[in-house]
């Protein structure tokens, strides 16, 4: 290697030398013998003081290479315990190594230029240059794993140019080995719900129900079969199943097909099974992961139930949930959450209610019919409203002439600071705290309650006093005045609270077109029996001749994708209101079952989804950061262009359909 070392540190004053010879022999050429003398004397000068600096620099270097020290400061001299080389930079090659060096990685050390790519091929020094000391990961030579160490190697002469750096090789082999051995036998505990139990045994004698449990055990323990895993059943509806990490992602893999093949049980009536299923995994403890299980399988009965929900440390991962949300009959949680929402506002001194930023009819018609109740308590309430950028003009505009709701809107700010410690918080039509009209109001108000029927996100509002999450539900409207059915007379409910109540519901189903129960026709029934005129509902869904004019060019922008979704990617800025009529309208089409209207404001891509066929559009805009339910969801999307946006959805429309 020492010729390598030569070649590295030979000087480049030879070329000077040379050229300073040419103009020695040109001057005897023209008999200028004293100038000739001179030149010859002044490059012998200049050649002797280039090999002595060269000599020194070649001694400074090969001492410091056989003087290095490792970490532990054994001299490589006398016998490093790590194989180690010295290499140059950026060309990373091999200059220097120890017999152990070349021992682990076949190289000789009688081969000139050898580079570090030929034993780690697009092996980079970055880490070095940023300061690190260890190369992120494993490196695999010779069938044995080793951590790479390194610094830079500083010369005492400080006018060299050459950058050097010695590397370090520890075999870690086994411990790596252990680590993955480790990892892999990790225990993760799982809960197994089933999701409509007390509607598949509803009537059933006790033989029925027998055989109904033994077929879904059947079906659960035909999924377990290869897992080696522990399966026990807890309760009624409930399984307890323990397995290790290593076999997490296979049953990702089959997309827990679970939760297909448990639909094949079925009652004497029809109704088919369906499942909820938490995880909880990377938890200090089995209590740990075990409260992630529970909390996941809280998470699948929020968004709607039927899916697979996964819970480590840090985050939710969701599969599934491409079915539509099963109604329930029972009114039993409204009647409950009705008396607590009323002695909750009861001990408040003031009532603040929010929905989301760009509020709709839905949210609006929420808020103004949950004033009712704080109005029949004497309690003050203010809506917390952003009267400039809003979706509910024509609403708000006949709110404000009434009387009633002259002074009710407040914005933000003004609530933030007319809030005290006794204030209540009402957040209706959105769980997500990022969503909300003012997230400071909901950071500062220590009680806050929770209405709303998305399904639930992964970044939900927590910390809550009261919380009435009914994903099945068509609309915020409807659980609120479901709650009114309880909480107040029907001659409390004034006939412009019934109105503006009325729209949420017609507008989130779409005048009653799709997401409608039983439910949903019995609280429209209430609210017109209070006083609701259909007529003046329809006169809030009126838009101009400009705006309809646009709607229809949105929808004549409209490309079909998979036969039956029907993509818009507009590049002009249109209202929120526009962009969902458009993305209504396409519905209309024949064979349309999906649609997505894309659209820019305010440095943002935003997006408006409708479904009336199997595409759960919640599914699909949640992977690019939207929420929604099955049948209606929306997205904002930042500091991304159109184009990219648009890809990214019509990927996520592959994995949901994938």
């Amino acid at each position: 290697m020492n010729k390598q070392v030569s070649r590295l540190l030979r000087p480049s004053s030879v070329w000077y030398c040379a050229v300073m010879l040419l103009f020695c022999a040109a001057a005897v050429l023209v008999d200028q013998y004293y100038l000739a003398a001179g030149e010859l004397a002044l490059t012998v000068l200049v050649f002797s003081i280039s090999r002595i600096r060269f000599a020194r620099r070649r001694q400074l270097l090969m001492e410091y290479v056989q003087n290095a020290t490792d970490a532990v400061g054994i001299s490589v001299h006398a016998g490093s315990p790590f194989p180690m080389a010295v290499i140059r930079l950026p060309d990373n090659e091999i200059i220097w190594g120890n017999p152990g060096f070349y021992s682990i990685t076949g190289l000789s050390d009688t081969e000139r230029y050898q580079t570090m790519d030929r034993i780690l091929p697009g092996f980079s020094t970055n880490w070095l240059r940023e300061g690190r000391s260890e190369l992120p990961g494993d490196q695999l030579i010779g069938g044995r794993r080793y951590r790479i160490y390194g610094n830079y190697v500083k010369s005492e002469d400080d006018q060299t140019t050459v950058m050097l750096a010695t590397v370090y090789f520890a075999d870690m082999t086994e411990m790596f080995n252990v680590r993955d051995e480790f990892l892999r036998t990790r225990p993760v505990v799982s809960l197994l719900l089933i999701d409509n139990y007390d509607e598949l045994t509803s009537n059933l004698t006790d033989a029925a129900v027998s055989k109904l449990d033994a077929q879904i055990y059947e079906a659960i323990s035909k999924w377990t079969a290869d897992l080696h895993a522990i399966c026990r059943k807890t309760e009624r509806n409930r399984y307890l199943l323990i397995f290790e990490s290593k076999d997490l992602a296979k049953l990702q893999d089959g997309k827990f097909s679970i939760l297909d093949s448990i639909r094949s049980v079925t009652n004497p009536a029809g109704v088919a099974a369906t499942i909820s299923l938490g995880i909880g995994k990377d938890g200090t403890s089995f209590e740990e992961n075990y409260s992630f299980a529970a909390l996941s399988v809280e998470m699948s009965l929020s968004r709607g139930g039927d899916q697979a929900v996964i819970k480590d440390r840090f985050n939710f991962s969701f599969f599934g949930g491409k079915t539509k949300e099963a109604e329930r009959h029972t009114r039993v949680k409204s009647r409950v959450v009705a008396g607590s929402l009323a002695e909750l506002i009861n001990q408040s001194s003031q009532v603040f209610i929010m929905g989301h930023r760009m509020a709709d009819l839905d949210a609006l018609g929420a808020a103004v019919g949950l004033s009712c109740l704080c109005r029949k308590r004497a309690k003050s309430v203010k809506i917390v409203l952003d009267q400039q950028n809003n979706a509910v003009g024509s609403l708000l505009q006949v709110l404000k002439a009434t009387p009633d709701f002259e002074a009710s809107f407040i914005s933000g700010q003004d609530a933030l600071v007319e809030a005290d410690s006794k204030s209540l918080l009402i957040v209706v039509d959105t769980n997500r705290p990022d969503q909300v009209e003012y997230r400071e109001l909901l950071e500062s108000v220590q009680r806050v309650a929770v209405i709303d029927h998305h399904r639930r996100a992964a970044d939900y509002i927590e910390q809550v006093v009261l919380n009435l999450h009914e994903p099945f539900a068509s609309s915020a409207s409807e659980l609120v005045t479901e709650l009114l059915q309880y909480a107040v007379e029907p001659k409390d409910v004034r006939p412009i609270e019934a109105q503006a109540l009325l729209a949420g519901i017609v507008l989130d189903t779409k005048n009653f077109s799709v997401r409608t129960g039983a439910r949903t026709f019995e609280s429209a029934a209430f609210l017109r029996r209070t006083g609701a005129d259909p007529v003046e509902v329809k006169k809030l869904f009126q838009s101009d001749l400009d705006a309809t004019l646009l709607r229809y060019q949105i929808v004549q922008a409209a490309r079909l994708y998979r036969n039956e979704i029907a993509i818009a990617a507009v590049e002009r800025s249109v209202t929120r209101t526009i962009a969902a009529q458009a993305a209504d309208e396409l519905l209309n089409i024949s064979g349309i079952q999906t649609s997505f209207v894309l659209y820019p404001a305010d440095n943002q891509v935003i997006i408006s989804a409708r479904s009336i066929g199997s595409c759960n559009v919640q599914v699909v805009l949640e992977k690019l950061g939207g929420g929604g339910n099955a049948a209606t969801a929306g997205a904002q999307i930042r500091d991304k262009a159109m184009r990219d946006v648009l890809t990214e959805l019509v990927a996520s429309i592959d994995s949901f359909y994938g």
